[in-house]
Formats: C-alpha cells, structure tokens, sequence
C-alpha cells in the first residue's frame, strides 16, 4: 500500500516527537511543525492524506488552522488533538472543519485505529485482507460493506452498530480490547449509558456467532473483550 503522509502540527516537543516516532515506525510519514504558522505553511506546500493538530498552539491554534485548510481543501481529514474535553471545545472543533477529536493523554491503539479508520472512510479502500469488503471468521463470513454475517447455516442482516463491533473484535482477534476503546471509536463516548447498549450488543453478537463453538467472545474483567477464534 503507498505511504500515506501526515501532517502533525503539536507544540508539545516532548509529545510531538513521540507521535511522529510511533507513527513512522506504522509506515507513515510524518511532518512536525512546532506552531500553527509553520503548520499551515508546510500544509500549503505539500500533498499530505491526514492532518493531526493540536488545538493549543502559538502564532495559530488548531481550530483557525482548519478553517484555512477548508478554505483550499474541504476533503482532507482533520484530526484534533486536545487536554480539553468539554463538549463545547468538540462543538467548535467539528465547526472549524474537524472529522476526529482525541483528548489527551491517548491511548496509542486507539489513536492509530481512528487514523486508519478515517483514512479508509476518506479514500474509499480497504486493508489488503480486507479484499471486497469480506473478513474470513472461523466458518463465518463477516460482509461488513452489505451489514451481513455469513454461515452455511444462516445469513444475518447486521445493524451498522453490530457490524462496527464485530468488524473490530475479527480485526483484533485473539487480542485484548479495552472496553473505553470500543466505546470511544463506536459511539464517540465511553459512558455508562453506552457501556450498557455494548453490553447488550455483545450478547447479540455471540447469539449470532453460536454456529461456531470456536469462536468465542470473552470479557476480561476490568479491561474489555477479546474475541477467540480456534483455528482449525
């Protein structure tokens, strides 16, 4: 797949250093800029797939980086990286142009997830075993792009939402996922009114599953899901 270039405009150095490490070590590359001046010039002299700005920067903030990158392009996705998580600063970002709002300090998992989510939603691909939309589950067949679950046995009409879930959990298999990220990249909120609708969607989707004694989607308690698939 070509290497998909990223814009991070963060004063944090510290914090911005760690960013463009981890995701260069994903495959990306990554320009920093230290202030909203230097972001949006950079931004104006190169092709970036991405744009990763902190909200609190000098010379501009994120929000007024964004409105000038709409200006000249109103495709390119926009992620704001932020301390503040009052409903009112997410509000005025989504205003300003933004797709994604990620409140800091962040879960690494999570945030490379949402990059890779919102690049997929904004170029309209898939992963390379993603092929035409398909993910191969045990003797299941997840059509994630038709919201259809697949058995010799049944086929399943999904809700976007039990799509979403288990199209997470396949893509994660044999490995832990924490409950607030599930939440988080979902719903956009890890309370407790949506932690009990995932509970219920969990259940729905092991009912669905019951073709399949080697799938299993189990809780770790105190941290989240893992879905365990049995390779025969």
């Amino acid at each position: 797949m070509e290497k998909r270039n990223i814009l991070l405009v963060e004063d944090d150095f510290n914090l911005g250093i760690v960013v463009q490490d981890f995701l260069s070590l994903e495959g990306y590359t990554v320009h920093l800029c230290r202030d909203g001046k230097e972001g949006l010039q950079k931004f104006n002299k190169n092709n970036y797939d991405v744009c990763l700005l902190d909200v609190m920067l000098p010379e501009k903030d994120g929000y007024e980086i964004a409105e000038d990158i709409r200006k000249v392009d109103k495709e390119i996705p926009i992620i704001f990286l932020t301390a503040k998580s009052n409903p009112e600063d997410k509000v005025k970002g989504f205003k300003a142009g933004g797709d994604d709002y990620i409140t800091k300090p962040f879960n690494r998992e999570e945030f490379l997830l949402r990059i890779k989510a919102i690049l997929r939603r904004a170029n309209n691909e898939m992963d390379e075993d993603e092929n035409e939309g398909i993910i191969s589950l045990g003797s299941y067949e997840l059509d994630f792009q038709n919201l259809r679950l697949i058995h010799k046995e049944e086929d399943k009409k999904l809700t976007k939402r039990e799509t979403a879930i288990l199209k997470l959990l396949s893509e994660n298999r044999n490995k832990v996922i924490e409950r607030s990220l599930v939440l988080n990249l979902i719903w956009g909120d890890d309370n407790y009114f949506n932690g009990r609708s995932l509970d219920v969607f969990i259940t729905k989707l092991r009912k669905y599953l019951k073709h399949d004694e080697g799938i299993q989607i189990n809780n770790i308690h105190g941290v989240g899901f893992k879905l365990e698939l049995n390779e025969k």
